[in-house]
């Protein structure tokens, strides 16, 4: 149901002065502090804020102007920072967000998770094949600065040296600074992209396990297949189900947009955007835990069966930390 414009003025008549002084407030809390608030400021801040708040849901329910429903969301947006933001220390938010903001955003996009490891399952599996079937291939998949050598020209040996091979401090550090770049762009193109109905976060996703599969097909034909494993394993647990993660965020925004339910799209997106942004703060973590892992774990433990205890280990510990019960109160 539409509004007409008479109500949408009565309703800016009888509100818009709490409207005025709650964004006269906000202008002095953050051109200053919140010690430059006076005792009446402060203690009518939470006040106006609520009332805000109801005139934000009025406006939505009664189908008010857009540009009324956008200023006062932007108007709530603000007070909420400083009615609860400032209350909590920033140590304590950042444990906050470990304890439970962050595992209960993961388990919360639990059917994204599932469709994204699917999609990289059935990206592996037919990069494996094409490439087993037509080495050619390879080259679609692999972009010549990951493969580093390691292709279908090159010996057994030279492969396996490749597994095993000590580079030196200076020559991990790049390769470590590499594999997290080249691994952050694919998270945050998964998760960016998925605006677009999730389609593109998809082939990416894909793309990324074909990539995977055309390793394992060539390694596997030189019969590395196991050393290759070890190899993928002491990192790959976390550096793949981060990414999984960035594409479960992706699909979540791009579901919301293609399904809005009795919300309007950009409603809905921006509700899912908030589960996924926080999917997507601890995606970085484990990227950096994957990229120190990838640059020098590997590189540094060369034992196979090291390599696999220390990536299924990973593996355990991501899937406890995430999905295991735990108490829902936090401070």
């Amino acid at each position: 149901m539409s509004s007409r414009p008479g109500d949408t003025r009565r309703f800016r008549a009888e509100r818009e002065g709490e409207w005025r002084r709650l964004e006269e407030i906000l202008v002095t809390a953050e051109s200053s502090s919140m010690r430059s608030l006076s005792d009446d400021d402060l203690l009518a801040l939470p006040i106006l804020y609520r009332g805000a708040l109801s005139s934000l849901s009025v406006a939505r329910e009664t189908s008010l102007d857009l540009e009324l429903v956008t200023y006062l969301e932007g108007l709530c947006a603000r007070a909420y920072f400083f009615v609860y933001g400032v209350r909590t220390r920033a140590g304590e938010r950042l444990r906050a967000f470990f304890a439970h903001d962050w595992p209960a955003a993961v388990r919360a996009v639990w059917k994204e998770t599932l469709a994204a490891a699917l999609i990289t399952l059935i990206g592996v599996i037919s990069g494996y094949l094409l490439v087993g079937n037509d080495p050619s291939w390879f080259q679609s998949f692999v972009p010549a600065e990951l493969a580093g050598g390691r292709d279908f020209e090159a010996s057994p040996e030279s492969l396996r040296r490749t597994l095993y091979h000590d580079e030196g401090a200076s020559g991990l550090t790049v390769f470590a600074t590499y594999l997290f770049t080249h691994n952050s762009q694919v998270c945050m193109f998964s998760f960016a992209l998925g605006f677009a109905f999730g389609i593109p976060t998809a082939m990416l996703i894909v793309y990324n396990g074909a990539m995977l599969g055309a390793f394992l097909a060539l390694f596997a034909s030189q019969g590395l297949g196991f050393e290759l494993g070890g190899w993928l394993m002491i990192h790959g647990t976390t550096e793949f189900f981060a990414i999984i993660l960035a594409g479960a965020a992706g699909l979540k925004i791009g579901w919301a947009v293609v399904f809005p339910g009795e919300e309007s799209r950009l409603i809905a997106a921006v509700a899912a955007g908030r589960t996924a942004a926080l999917v997507m703060g601890g995606v970085i973590v484990m990227l950096l835990a994957a990229g120190l892992l990838e640059g020098f774990g590997r590189q540094l433990i060369t034992d196979d069966l090291a390599r696999y205890a220390i990536g299924l280990s990973a593996l355990l510990l991501w899937l406890a930390y995430f999905y295991l019960p735990r108490s829902e109160h936090h401070g």
